[in-house]
């Protein structure tokens, strides 16, 4: 029994700390659909949930994923890349309250599809704008697969630099496992 939380349940636990029902929200790799359900829980049917991924495979799995929870009707599948959350956020009267990443690649697909730091940057500048005080958005990065490192750097290299007096930012990790383990970076609007 351990005492440290996982990086999925802690960035769970974040989350769940967050968000409220009717919230606004972005899972913008929506993968096989676990965050994007998970999202779509908490927001309930009031709130709205807006989903992202370039891969049909990964809207499939997660629209399947909702239909058989009865959580559809709050989610908006999007087939895209995240770097184009602009498009919909400012359609909303409402500011978000969290969005949540898996960077790498769809578990189980093309292990060659993965995100790109250019998209994945520019999806973090957009979705920072709209978030609210006290929003959250967490970033699980896997960096183990090729390019994966790259983005890592970037990642790290880019939030290193954000104004203390405007966000918090996080990184949770397990600094002795091996075979590059994931880390969570959170990071919360004051």
């Amino acid at each position: 029994m351990s005492n440290l939380l996982g990086i999925l349940p802690f960035t769970r636990l974040l989350i769940e700390q967050t968000v409220q029902p009717g919230d606004l929200v972005v899972d913008a790799t929506m993968g096989n659909g676990h965050d994007t359900l998970f999202l779509a829980r908490l927001v309930g049917p009031k709130g709205k949930v807006l989903a992202y991924d370039v891969q049909q495979e990964a809207i499939d799995k997660t629209k399947k994923r909702l239909k058989e929870a009865h959580c559809l009707s709050q989610v908006q599948l999007l087939h895209k890349g995240h770097e184009t959350v602009e498009e919909e956020l400012q359609y909303y009267g409402q500011p978000l309250s969290a969005a949540m990443f898996n960077l790498g690649y769809l578990p189980g697909s093309d292990k060659t599809v993965v995100t790109q730091p250019e998209t994945t940057l520019a999806a973090l500048g957009v979705l920072a704008r709209y978030l609210k005080p006290g929003g959250l958005i967490t970033i699980v990065v896997y960096s183990g697969h090729a390019g994966g490192k790259t983005e890592r750097d970037a990642l790290l290299a880019e939030l290193g630099q954000w104004d203390q007096k405007q966000y918090h930012v996080l990184q949770y990790r397990f600094i002795n496992q091996q075979n590059d383990p994931p880390f969570l970076v959170a990071i919360e609007k004051r």
